[in-house]
């Protein structure tokens, strides 16, 4: 019987171990066998991550933290969970491996993943030009012409951040009005750096290290034209890896795990949820790995009490 199982990694679950194997509940973390590390090890360079004033890869973070957690104790497994029985003082993890687990708590840190538009490509220009966060790749367009696509909130404020930095910003979005409120919008429109492409959809990202300009495809007659950009941002939203969860525990209205307040605590005790499978808003590493630290408290309190 384990005091604590972590399902997923990244900067969420991470922290999560370094803090419950440093209680001394040796925490067994399943990492995936797909994408042990996050998103973050689709990441190139990060430099808003505190303590590193020159900047680090992300998957050598991910490592560094890895390496930390283990350090206090985690076991860390690279395997697929496929079936959590949650309810009860006994939690039940089952692997793709066929391994069963038991454990008296758990901590999910599964994630969400950025939508991809599904160009051929697309994910091999990640970190090349291609990014899903103006936050976190937003200085490395300093007076550089970039593109956004999207109608939504998110995209109104991706578009509206880069212009802190680009001299120029595309905003493409496949109909001829947004579904973003009409404040975000005004102030989309209202910029002079943002030049706003309706009906349109990017068919081709052109270059081959890196981002040199864009196809556009006109939704309405087909037709396509050229885009010279040294960047393109995919603001279509992300999807809360929730799989596992679906049924089990309390979601919210847009299917992120719901907790009690600014706890970690789910709709079952002793479950406890972290990072972005929570977080509709933020989605950075800093505040995932906040995240991590207070599901592990919380993990620590149930298991003393």
């Amino acid at each position: 019987m384990r005091e604590v199982i972590i399902i997923g990694s990244g900067p969420a679950g991470y922290t999560a171990a370094i803090y419950t194997a440093r209680a001394g509940l040796k925490p067994l973390m399943l990492a995936s066998s797909i994408e042990p590390g996050g998103e973050l090890m689709k990441t190139t360079e990060v430099e808003n991550f505190p303590g590193f004033p020159n900047g680090l890869m992300g998957p050598d973070l991910m490592y560094a933290m890895q390496e930390q957690a283990e350090r206090f104790g985690t076991e860390v497994i690279n395997d697929d969970v496929v079936e959590v029985e949650l309810n009860g003082d006994v939690k039940i993890v089952k692997t793709g491996g066929g391994e069963t687990y038991e454990a008296r708590s758990v901590i999910l840190a599964t994630g969400a993943a950025y939508r991809e538009l599904g160009l051929p490509r697309e994910k091999e220009l990640s970190g090349h030009g291609v990014s899903w966060c103006a936050t976190c790749d937003g200085f490395f367009f300093r007076e550089k012409t970039i593109a956004v696509v999207g109608g939504g909130d998110s995209a109104m404020e991706e578009a509206s951040f880069l212009t802190k930095f680009a001299s120029k910003v595309y905003l493409i979005h496949r109909r001829d009005s947004f579904k973003a409120s009409k404040t975000m919008v005004d102030r989309v429109l209202e910029n002079p750096k943002i030049e706003v492409i309706y009906n349109s959809a990017v068919a081709e990202i052109k270059g081959e290290s890196k981002v040199e300009g864009l196809v556009l495809e006109n939704t309405v007659d087909g037709s396509k034209t050229d885009l010279e950009v040294t960047g393109l941002f995919i603001a279509i939203g992300s999807d809360p890896r929730v799989g596992l969860v679906q049924g089990k525990l309390d979601l919210s209205e847009d299917h992120f795990i719901k907790v009690d307040g600014r706890s970690s605590r789910t709709s079952i005790p002793g479950v406890f949820a972290c990072g972005d499978v929570i977080d509709p808003t933020y989605r950075q590493a800093i505040t995932a790995a906040g995240s991590g630290c207070v599901a592990a408290l919380d993990a620590e309190h149930f298991l003393s009490a």
